[in-house]
């Protein structure tokens, strides 16, 4: 909630909405969270499936991008603040038909112009095909990314399924040979953040390890904290700078999805 033109961001995969709506997440966002904008993704629904409850998540209003496929990914982006604009998909068929991007844009007070991103990166784990579809992906995400950023400043929040750097994920010696860690997706990552210096906001913030998003539903992974750090706040640095020191927060007291909601304050210039 907003205190003192502080704003605050929270990113959360919901594996499933409808799942997370029976498991309290409405509630948490409206009691405690409080955020100004929520980034979702994964909803698995279809524009009928959302009735006024969902598409108001926490009290806010929302955007959404859906799948064709039925109960597969989609993203929504819900805010406080009405955007000056409003922009569903990136332009890439292939990826836009699978529910994985909306944005919203402002034009903040002293010029600043601030592009807020949902975004659903897709998973390579269940089979070489869809692997291959990611690292296409990141190819021409990373153009859309180029394309934002030439237009103003950027904060980008979602499922990126790209566990970074060795801190990132428990178990990181028996995962080098899978999705999510692979040599490309990592370099990708420090492409992103080393040369076109992008931030990752959590870690700039926080350098602790044993700080993850996400846990296996196998096993004892939750209880045991054998997670990986795959949800992220990426931003520009005139962005980045803004983010609030202590406000970071990955909450686990409570789960609505395999995923933990991610939330940063931000001091935005509204």
């Amino acid at each position: 909630m907003t205190h003192n033109n502080l704003f605050r961001v929270t990113t959360l995969n919901l594996n499933g909405i409808r799942s997370a709506a029976r498991k309290g997440v409405d509630a948490w966002l409206r009691e405690q969270a409080r955020p100004d904008w929520l980034c979702v993704q994964e909803i698995k629904a279809a524009a009928a499936d959302l009735g006024d409850a969902l598409r108001g998540l926490g009290g806010l209003r929302g955007a959404f991008q859906h799948a064709d496929k039925p109960g597969y990914s989609g993203v929504g982006l819900y805010w406080r603040h009405e955007p000056d604009e409003v922009v569903i998909g990136f332009g890439a068929a292939e990826f836009d038909a699978e529910g994985r991007c909306v944005e919203a844009r402002y034009r903040l007070p002293g010029g600043m112009r601030l592009a807020l991103v949902s975004v659903y990166f897709p998973s390579g784990s269940s089979s070489d095909e869809r692997q291959q579809a990611k690292y296409r992906f990141l190819e021409c995400f990373g153009e859309h990314l180029r394309a934002l950023r030439a237009r103003g400043e950027v904060l980008l929040c979602g499922d990126v399924n790209i566990a970074h750097k060795e801190i990132d994920l428990k178990n990181w010696k028996g995962n080098l040979n899978n999705s999510g860690f692979l040599p490309e997706e990592r370099a990708w990552m420090s492409k992103l953040l080393e040369v076109h210096g992008w931030v990752d906001v959590f870690r700039a913030l926080n350098p602790a390890p044993e700080q993850y998003t996400w846990w296996s539903n196998r096993g004892q992974a939750r209880a045991k904290n054998v997670g990986w750090r795959i949800d992220y706040q990426l931003a520009t640095p005139a962005v980045a700078a803004l983010a609030q020191p202590g406000s970071e927060a990955i909450y686990t007291a409570a789960r609505f999805s395999d995923h933990a909601p991610l939330s940063i304050d931000y001091a935005l210039p509204f």
